[in-house]
């Protein structure tokens, strides 16, 4: 016997939802904590010991508006996410990336803030891997 309907859809699992409720909340977080680095940068510049032999030499206040950007468009892409917004999943995942690779070369400036922010990008970057599109649409139909 063969069945007319279509092919049989899957209900996303609970841990899946949970893993991209997770790297949303990851990415609203870590948007939030590089936008307040990048102010606090920006406005209070002589806050951060400034370095006489470093490779990555730029104005405390380039980087704060270096760490303003990313954080902004970090939390944005979170919320689309949140929203159920498919590219922010990639975008997520590369500005995570980016996120590291900044706090990377900011770690002489202040290096456990950059640490821990560091932290926060590998676990978003993780949770975003593990994200199942479609999850979050569902949220509020799960048993």
């Amino acid at each position: 016997m063969t069945s007319t309907e279509g092919p049989a859809t899957r209900e996303p699992s609970m841990l899946a939802t949970g893993f991209a409720a997770f790297a949303s909340v990851m990415m609203i977080m870590l948007g939030t904590i590089q936008a307040l680095e990048g102010l606090s940068a920006i406005f209070n510049d002589e806050f951060f010991v400034p370095l006489s032999n470093y490779t990555f030499r730029l104005d405390v206040t380039g980087w704060g508006w270096i760490h303003l950007i990313i954080g902004v468009v970090i939390g944005w892409a979170g919320i689309s996410l949140l929203r159920g917004a498919m590219w922010a999943r990639t975008i997520g995942i590369i500005l995570a990336v980016l996120s590291a690779i900044a706090n990377f070369m900011w770690l002489p400036y202040y290096p456990v803030w950059g640490a821990i922010v560091i932290g926060l990008a590998v676990t978003t970057i993780w949770a975003l891997a593990r994200y199942e599109p479609g999850t979050l649409r569902n949220w509020d139909s799960q048993p």
